[in-house]
């Protein structure tokens, strides 16, 4: 599911920001942006990621950004005065030798920076990460919420039809075995009694589908148990849908009569829509 949640927080190292956005993808998928002095946490921040959330493509960000005004920055005097030193012995011997500030400030180790404790700054991003993850599952749970309502009434469709067609095979078989009867009556050749019902019966049995509405009707009912769940449950959601789709087909294909032709057509309308919003679930 697409969701988009961000945080700040101040530590001695500066302003910690965190970003976590996603969009749909069938497994779990983590890229991360993270400022060098948090390299050494990335298996640790996959680690919680990973344990709330299942399934999307993850972009986590990172950003330091140091504290305002230069406090975090010093000199070295001893460097500092080093340079002076050897930068009068040359001037001396090079009088037209000019030396600028700013060049004595790039020499390494005359301007310092104040770190951080790096263990201190790890915590800090971890408890960052744990705050923008408490939005981030929030944000998707609202979405999931939303897509369960719509998958459901999709379902109560698909059992509508189910129960229509059940209503409906008495009569077409009724009226399949009069289409029979009145083919073999039309034969010049006398068919034995016992001989016509047992191609009646061998005819019906070809043409009955309350096999495939029984397992339609349990596919039915475990798809509500499943959206009841609070666990990730997208992958199970795919596997029914296989299911839906294959009693489906097979209705399609045993149907005799435009009216299950027609609830074929539907009910295969209705699953891929119901497939299509499970894409979007974790």
């Amino acid at each position: 599911m697409t969701a988009f949640a961000s945080g700040e927080r101040a530590t001695a190292a500066g302003t910690l920001a965190c970003e976590l956005r996603a969009v749909n993808h069938r497994f779990l998928e983590i890229g991360m942006r993270l400022p060098e002095e948090l390299r050494a946490l990335e298996p640790a921040l996959r680690e919680r990621i990973g344990a709330r959330v299942a399934r999307g493509k993850l972009d986590l960000n990172l950003r330091l950004r140091a504290p305002d005004g230069g406090e975090a920055l010093q000199l070295d005097p001893r460097v500092l005065g080093r340079l002076s030193e050897l930068a009068q012995d040359v001037q001396a011997r090079f009088p037209a030798l000019r030396t600028e500030f700013t060049a004595l400030l790039q020499w390494p180790g005359v301007l310092q920076t104040r770190s951080a404790d790096p263990a201190l700054l790890q915590a800090e991003a971890m408890a960052l990460l744990d705050e923008v993850l408490g939005q981030f599952v929030a944000a998707r749970e609202r979405e999931g919420a939303k897509l369960a309502a719509g998958i459901g009434e999709r379902v109560d469709a698909i059992a509508r039809i189910a129960g229509e067609v059940r209503a409906l095979m008495p009569a077409i078989g009724a009226g399949q075995r009069q289409k029979l009867e009145a083919r073999l009556a039309d034969l010049r050749q006398p068919v034995e009694p016992g001989r016509l019902e047992q191609e009646l019966v061998l005819w019906l049995q070809k043409l009955d589908i309350d096999e495939e509405l029984d397992r339609l009707d349990s596919h039915i009912a475990e798809i509500r148990r499943v959206l009841r769940q609070a666990a990730p449950v997208g992958r199970r959601l795919d596997f029914l849908l296989q299911e839906f789709n294959r009693e489906a087909n097979t209705l399609g294909s045993k149907s005799v009569d435009a009216r299950t032709s027609a609830a074929a057509v539907e009910l295969k309308v209705l699953i891929d829509q119901v497939r299509e919003q499970i894409q979007n679930i974790e």
